[in-house]
Protein backbone atom coordinates (compact mmCIF):
# COMPACT_ATOMS: atom_id res chain seq x y z
CA UNK A 1 0.00 0.00 0.00
CA UNK A 2 1.39 3.51 -0.94
CA UNK A 3 1.72 5.56 2.03
CA UNK A 4 0.75 9.68 1.97
CA UNK A 5 4.39 10.31 2.14
CA UNK A 6 4.89 7.88 -1.46
CA UNK A 7 2.38 9.85 -3.04
CA UNK A 8 3.46 13.37 -2.38
CA UNK A 9 6.98 12.38 -3.39
CA UNK A 10 5.94 10.96 -6.80
CA UNK A 11 3.34 14.21 -7.18
CA UNK A 12 6.69 15.92 -6.93
CA UNK A 13 8.46 14.19 -9.27
CA UNK A 14 5.65 13.93 -12.18
CA UNK A 15 5.19 17.70 -11.36
CA UNK A 16 8.94 18.32 -11.62
CA UNK A 17 8.22 18.91 -15.35
CA UNK A 18 6.34 21.61 -15.46
CA UNK A 19 7.19 22.95 -11.79
CA UNK A 20 7.41 26.62 -12.76
CA UNK A 21 4.01 26.69 -14.33
CA UNK A 22 2.88 24.17 -10.99
CA UNK A 23 4.81 24.80 -8.22
CA UNK A 24 2.32 23.70 -5.85
CA UNK A 25 2.80 21.05 -2.75
CA UNK A 26 0.70 18.11 -2.62
CA UNK A 27 -1.95 17.59 -0.45
CA UNK A 28 -4.17 14.12 0.12
CA UNK A 29 -7.57 13.27 1.82
CA UNK A 30 -8.32 9.31 1.97
CA UNK A 31 -11.82 9.16 0.59
CA UNK A 32 -12.91 5.84 1.71
CA UNK A 33 -11.91 3.49 -1.28
CA UNK A 34 -10.06 6.15 -3.24
CA UNK A 35 -7.46 9.16 -2.58
CA UNK A 36 -7.83 12.52 -3.60
CA UNK A 37 -5.48 15.43 -4.35
CA UNK A 38 -5.97 18.59 -3.67
CA UNK A 39 -3.62 22.31 -3.67
CA UNK A 40 -4.21 23.71 -0.80
CA UNK A 41 -2.46 27.39 -0.76
CA UNK A 42 -2.25 30.31 1.36
CA UNK A 43 -3.25 31.42 4.78
CA UNK A 44 -5.47 29.15 6.71
CA UNK A 45 -7.25 31.19 8.29
CA UNK A 46 -8.54 33.59 5.66
CA UNK A 47 -11.67 33.60 3.43
CA UNK A 48 -11.63 30.10 1.31
CA UNK A 49 -11.76 30.02 -2.81
CA UNK A 50 -12.90 26.19 -3.72
CA UNK A 51 -12.00 25.79 -7.35
CA UNK A 52 -12.98 22.94 -9.50
CA UNK A 53 -12.25 21.76 -12.81
CA UNK A 54 -14.00 19.42 -15.32
CA UNK A 55 -13.07 17.19 -17.97
CA UNK A 56 -10.14 16.57 -19.14
CA UNK A 57 -8.89 18.99 -16.91
CA UNK A 58 -7.06 19.03 -13.60
CA UNK A 59 -6.03 21.21 -10.97
CA UNK A 60 -3.38 22.99 -13.12
CA UNK A 61 -6.23 24.68 -14.95
CA UNK A 62 -6.53 27.08 -11.74
CA UNK A 63 -2.97 27.57 -11.24
CA UNK A 64 -2.25 31.21 -11.99
CA UNK A 65 -5.44 32.13 -10.17
CA UNK A 66 -3.73 29.98 -7.05
CA UNK A 67 -0.93 32.03 -8.02
CA UNK A 68 -2.38 35.19 -8.58
CA UNK A 69 -5.17 35.24 -5.09
CA UNK A 70 -3.17 32.16 -2.27
CA UNK A 71 -1.42 36.02 -0.91
CA UNK A 72 -4.82 36.62 1.01
CA UNK A 73 -6.82 34.22 0.57
CA UNK A 74 -7.04 30.16 0.85
CA UNK A 75 -7.00 28.55 -2.56
CA UNK A 76 -8.37 25.08 -2.65
CA UNK A 77 -8.44 23.19 -5.95
CA UNK A 78 -9.20 19.11 -6.10
CA UNK A 79 -8.60 16.92 -8.64
CA UNK A 80 -11.93 14.61 -8.60
CA UNK A 81 -11.22 11.28 -8.16
CA UNK A 82 -9.29 9.31 -11.90
CA UNK A 83 -7.88 13.07 -12.34
CA UNK A 84 -4.54 14.79 -11.99
CA UNK A 85 -2.67 13.41 -9.15
CA UNK A 86 -5.20 11.29 -7.46
CA UNK A 87 -6.24 8.04 -7.43
CA UNK A 88 -7.57 6.49 -10.60
CA UNK A 89 -9.37 3.17 -10.21
CA UNK A 90 -10.68 1.58 -12.65
CA UNK A 91 -14.07 -0.18 -10.71
CA UNK A 92 -15.35 3.10 -9.00
CA UNK A 93 -18.66 4.64 -9.51
CA UNK A 94 -17.65 7.78 -11.34
CA UNK A 95 -21.41 9.75 -10.89
CA UNK A 96 -22.41 13.08 -10.79
CA UNK A 97 -23.46 12.16 -7.47
CA UNK A 98 -20.53 10.59 -6.41
CA UNK A 99 -18.02 13.52 -7.55
CA UNK A 100 -20.30 15.90 -5.30
CA UNK A 101 -19.97 13.71 -1.86
CA UNK A 102 -16.39 14.21 -2.77
CA UNK A 103 -16.30 17.90 -2.67
CA UNK A 104 -18.79 17.47 0.69
CA UNK A 105 -16.30 15.07 2.14
CA UNK A 106 -13.31 17.85 1.23
CA UNK A 107 -14.68 20.49 2.81
CA UNK A 108 -16.07 19.24 5.77
CA UNK A 109 -12.10 17.95 6.35
CA UNK A 110 -10.91 21.20 5.66
CA UNK A 111 -13.13 22.91 7.44
CA UNK A 112 -13.80 25.25 4.90
CA UNK A 113 -16.41 28.34 5.17
CA UNK A 114 -18.26 31.27 3.47
CA UNK A 115 -16.26 29.53 0.16
CA UNK A 116 -16.04 31.76 -2.75
CA UNK A 117 -16.81 28.44 -5.41
CA UNK A 118 -15.27 28.59 -8.61
CA UNK A 119 -16.45 26.51 -11.28
CA UNK A 120 -15.64 25.48 -15.22
CA UNK A 121 -16.83 22.47 -17.31
CA UNK A 122 -17.66 19.62 -15.47
CA UNK A 123 -16.99 21.46 -11.95
CA UNK A 124 -20.59 23.76 -12.54
CA UNK A 125 -22.81 21.08 -11.99
CA UNK A 126 -20.69 19.16 -9.57
CA UNK A 127 -20.15 22.44 -7.56
CA UNK A 128 -23.73 23.90 -7.97
CA UNK A 129 -24.86 20.44 -6.53
CA UNK A 130 -22.38 20.63 -3.56
CA UNK A 131 -23.87 24.24 -3.46
CA UNK A 132 -27.49 23.29 -3.43
CA UNK A 133 -27.01 20.79 -0.58
CA UNK A 134 -25.43 23.08 1.40
CA UNK A 135 -26.24 26.40 0.88
CA UNK A 136 -25.12 28.01 3.94
CA UNK A 137 -21.24 27.39 2.82
CA UNK A 138 -20.95 29.55 -0.23
CA UNK A 139 -20.80 32.84 -0.02
CA UNK A 140 -20.07 33.45 -3.38
CA UNK A 141 -20.09 32.09 -7.13
CA UNK A 142 -17.52 32.52 -10.15
CA UNK A 143 -19.26 30.23 -13.29
CA UNK A 144 -16.99 30.12 -16.18
CA UNK A 145 -18.43 27.98 -19.56
CA UNK A 146 -20.42 25.65 -17.79
CA UNK A 147 -23.60 24.20 -17.21
CA UNK A 148 -26.25 22.52 -14.12
CA UNK A 149 -29.46 22.23 -15.70
CA UNK A 150 -31.09 20.05 -18.63
CA UNK A 151 -32.33 21.31 -21.98
CA UNK A 152 -29.94 22.12 -24.32
CA UNK A 153 -29.12 19.42 -26.63
CA UNK A 154 -25.07 18.33 -26.49
CA UNK A 155 -22.88 19.05 -29.16
CA UNK A 156 -22.10 16.09 -31.52
CA UNK A 157 -18.62 15.82 -30.67
CA UNK A 158 -19.62 14.81 -27.20
CA UNK A 159 -22.62 12.37 -28.09
CA UNK A 160 -20.18 10.63 -30.84
CA UNK A 161 -18.20 9.98 -27.07
CA UNK A 162 -21.44 7.49 -26.22
CA UNK A 163 -20.95 5.12 -29.02
CA UNK A 164 -20.27 1.84 -27.96
CA UNK A 165 -16.84 0.59 -28.66
CA UNK A 166 -15.79 3.50 -30.55
CA UNK A 167 -16.08 5.85 -27.72
CA UNK A 168 -14.08 4.09 -25.61
CA UNK A 169 -11.48 2.88 -28.17
CA UNK A 170 -10.88 6.66 -28.84
CA UNK A 171 -10.62 8.24 -25.55
CA UNK A 172 -9.05 5.43 -23.15
CA UNK A 173 -6.93 4.23 -26.19
CA UNK A 174 -5.68 7.41 -28.23
CA UNK A 175 -6.61 10.16 -25.48
CA UNK A 176 -8.22 11.40 -28.55
CA UNK A 177 -10.51 13.56 -25.91
CA UNK A 178 -7.60 15.09 -23.90
CA UNK A 179 -5.09 15.50 -27.05
CA UNK A 180 -7.96 16.73 -29.21
CA UNK A 181 -9.03 19.79 -26.30
CA UNK A 182 -5.98 20.82 -26.15
CA UNK A 183 -6.45 22.06 -29.72
CA UNK A 184 -10.45 22.29 -30.16
CA UNK A 185 -11.02 23.85 -26.66
CA UNK A 186 -8.83 26.78 -26.87
CA UNK A 187 -8.90 29.65 -29.50
CA UNK A 188 -5.10 30.42 -29.14
CA UNK A 189 -3.15 30.04 -33.12
CA UNK A 190 -1.68 26.02 -32.62
CA UNK A 191 -3.25 25.54 -30.12
CA UNK A 192 -2.16 25.83 -26.39
CA UNK A 193 2.12 26.49 -25.38
CA UNK A 194 3.63 23.64 -25.27
CA UNK A 195 4.24 23.81 -21.39
CA UNK A 196 1.20 24.73 -20.77
CA UNK A 197 -0.19 21.48 -23.02
CA UNK A 198 2.60 18.93 -21.31
CA UNK A 199 1.33 20.08 -17.86
CA UNK A 200 -2.60 19.42 -18.75
CA UNK A 201 -1.93 16.39 -20.57
CA UNK A 202 0.95 14.76 -17.99
CA UNK A 203 -1.84 12.61 -15.86
CA UNK A 204 -3.07 10.73 -18.64
CA UNK A 205 -0.45 9.12 -20.07
CA UNK A 206 -1.45 5.88 -20.61
CA UNK A 207 -4.67 3.96 -20.95
CA UNK A 208 -5.04 3.20 -17.33
CA UNK A 209 -4.91 6.71 -16.69
CA UNK A 210 -7.58 8.07 -18.76
CA UNK A 211 -10.44 6.11 -16.95
CA UNK A 212 -12.05 9.14 -15.71
CA UNK A 213 -12.03 10.90 -18.94
CA UNK A 214 -13.84 8.54 -20.42
CA UNK A 215 -16.12 8.00 -17.28
CA UNK A 216 -17.01 11.56 -17.23
CA UNK A 217 -17.87 11.91 -21.03
CA UNK A 218 -20.32 8.65 -20.38
CA UNK A 219 -21.92 10.03 -17.19
CA UNK A 220 -23.63 13.10 -19.33
CA UNK A 221 -26.93 12.63 -19.06
CA UNK A 222 -28.54 13.14 -22.41
CA UNK A 223 -31.79 11.81 -21.66
CA UNK A 224 -33.79 10.89 -18.68
CA UNK A 225 -32.53 6.92 -18.89
CA UNK A 226 -29.49 8.13 -17.60
CA UNK A 227 -28.13 7.40 -14.13
CA UNK A 228 -27.15 10.96 -13.58
CA UNK A 229 -30.36 12.72 -14.83
CA UNK A 230 -32.24 12.53 -11.19
CA UNK A 231 -28.63 13.97 -9.81
CA UNK A 232 -28.77 16.72 -12.46
CA UNK A 233 -32.70 17.23 -12.02
CA UNK A 234 -32.33 18.12 -8.35
CA UNK A 235 -29.42 20.39 -9.28
CA UNK A 236 -31.40 22.02 -11.71
CA UNK A 237 -34.38 22.28 -9.21
CA UNK A 238 -32.22 23.50 -6.33
CA UNK A 239 -30.38 26.46 -8.11
CA UNK A 240 -32.78 28.88 -6.78
CA UNK A 241 -31.76 28.39 -3.39
CA UNK A 242 -28.87 30.10 -4.56
CA UNK A 243 -30.57 33.41 -5.76
CA UNK A 244 -29.01 35.26 -2.67
CA UNK A 245 -25.62 34.14 -3.63
CA UNK A 246 -23.54 36.91 -5.41
CA UNK A 247 -22.24 35.48 -8.83
CA UNK A 248 -20.10 36.33 -11.18
CA UNK A 249 -20.37 34.52 -14.98
CA UNK A 250 -17.47 34.97 -16.84
CA UNK A 251 -17.42 33.16 -20.85
CA UNK A 252 -15.46 32.21 -22.89
CA UNK A 253 -17.52 33.14 -25.93
CA UNK A 254 -15.92 31.17 -28.15
CA UNK A 255 -16.82 27.73 -26.83
CA UNK A 256 -18.01 24.92 -29.45
CA UNK A 257 -19.24 23.08 -26.27
CA UNK A 258 -20.73 25.23 -23.80
CA UNK A 259 -21.90 27.80 -26.11
CA UNK A 260 -23.37 31.70 -25.74
CA UNK A 261 -26.82 29.68 -25.35
CA UNK A 262 -25.72 28.56 -21.92
CA UNK A 263 -24.57 31.68 -20.84
CA UNK A 264 -27.69 33.15 -21.43
CA UNK A 265 -29.79 30.27 -19.51
CA UNK A 266 -27.51 31.10 -16.99
CA UNK A 267 -28.41 35.15 -17.23
CA UNK A 268 -32.02 33.86 -17.46
CA UNK A 269 -31.84 32.12 -14.28
CA UNK A 270 -29.85 34.09 -12.00
CA UNK A 271 -30.50 37.78 -13.70
CA UNK A 272 -28.60 39.82 -10.87
CA UNK A 273 -25.03 38.16 -11.93
CA UNK A 274 -22.16 40.17 -12.81
CA UNK A 275 -21.52 38.91 -16.83
CA UNK A 276 -18.49 39.17 -18.07
CA UNK A 277 -17.44 37.86 -22.11
CA UNK A 278 -14.37 37.04 -23.47
CA UNK A 279 -15.14 37.53 -27.25
CA UNK A 280 -11.93 35.97 -28.36
CA UNK A 281 -11.90 33.44 -25.93
CA UNK A 282 -12.92 29.36 -26.11
CA UNK A 283 -13.72 26.89 -24.14
CA UNK A 284 -10.39 26.99 -21.74
CA UNK A 285 -10.80 30.97 -20.81
CA UNK A 286 -8.87 30.55 -18.30
CA UNK A 287 -6.06 29.92 -20.73
CA UNK A 288 -7.35 32.02 -23.71
CA UNK A 289 -8.18 35.50 -21.76
CA UNK A 290 -5.71 34.32 -18.36
CA UNK A 291 -5.35 38.19 -17.39
CA UNK A 292 -8.94 39.27 -18.27
CA UNK A 293 -10.38 36.64 -15.87
CA UNK A 294 -8.44 37.50 -13.51
CA UNK A 295 -8.85 40.65 -13.38
CA UNK A 296 -12.88 40.16 -13.47
CA UNK A 297 -12.29 37.88 -10.52
CA UNK A 298 -10.59 40.32 -8.41
CA UNK A 299 -12.80 42.73 -9.27
CA UNK A 300 -16.20 40.61 -7.95
CA UNK A 301 -14.14 39.97 -5.00
CA UNK A 302 -13.32 43.32 -4.31
CA UNK A 303 -17.07 44.47 -4.66
CA UNK A 304 -18.40 41.77 -2.27
CA UNK A 305 -16.21 41.69 0.66
CA UNK A 306 -17.23 39.10 3.40
CA UNK A 307 -18.99 40.49 6.27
Amino acid sequence: MTTLLERAADARRRASAFASEYPFEPHFLNLGGATMHYVDEGPRNAEPLLFLHGNPTWSFLWREAVKRFSAERRCVAPDHIGCGFSDKPRDFPYRLETHITNVEKLVDALGLERITLVVHDWGGAIGCGFAVRRPEKVARLVVMNTAAFTGIRAPLRIRACHVPVLGPLAVLGFNAFARAASVMATERRGGLEEPVKRGLLAPYGSWSERIATLRFVQDIPLTPAHPSWSTLMDIEHGLERLQHVPMCLIWGERDWCFTPVYRAEWQRRFPKAEVHIAERAGHWVMEDAREEVLGWMQQFLAAHPLP
